[in-house]
């Protein structure tokens, strides 16, 4: 096993899930009382995720969405009251890398290009309907599109297709209590 150091910034709470059950898992609420009225927007994509993420084979029956890490302490969200940091030793193997590039892509509901010919190809087709890709997406007016795009996600975790940069973000299944090596405030 090689154990990694990462960071996840998580609401305070977590301190007390951890002393009393050991763990912390992702919940459905807990993302929505923190996104609020964007939640359903950002709910649609991270059933995907969780459901394409290469270790899902290693997601607990219980949990519902992955946790997203930092695999540098300065890349870790801003503390703000009511939040803590958690450093984490945790088996590299335990964590899915996430491209940022091209995970903010799916969060705008857009196609992930297998290359440039792919890009133009797909543009123009777009360009054909008069129509953006999340306009696509959200549309019940174009439905050979929107699989289209669904399927481009799969690209998220192929690093032979780049999108500028390497910058990755990590998502793991839980927290476990004995992984927390500090606590940051």
């Amino acid at each position: 096993m090689v154990y990694i150091s990462v960071w996840t910034k998580q609401n305070e709470n977590i301190l007390m899930e951890l002393e009393h059950t050991g763990r912390f898992i992702a919940k459905k609420e807990y993302i929505q009382k923190d996104l609020e009225e964007h939640a359903s927007l950002v709910l649609e994509v991270y059933g995907w995720l969780t459901k394409n993420s290469p270790t899902v084979h290693l997601k607990p029956e219980d949990v519902e969405y992955p946790i997203w890490v930092s695999f540098f302490k300065e890349a870790t969200m801003l503390p703000t009251p009511g939040s803590v940091t958690l450093e984490l030793s945790i088996d590299r193997s335990l964590v899915s890398l996430v491209n940022i590039s091209k995970w903010g892509m799916i969060l705008n509901y857009s196609y992930i290009p297998a290359d440039d010919k792919d890009k133009a190809r797909h543009r123009a087709m777009l360009e054909s309907y008069g129509v953006s890709d999340a306009q696509a997406y959200m549309s019940q007016f174009y439905p050979q599109i929107k699989p289209e795009i669904i399927d481009s996600w799969s690209r998220l975790f192929d690093d032979a297709i780049t999108l500028g940069n390497e910058n990755s973000y990590g998502i793991i299944w839980e927290v476990r209590k004995e992984w927390v090596r500090q606590l940051i405030r």
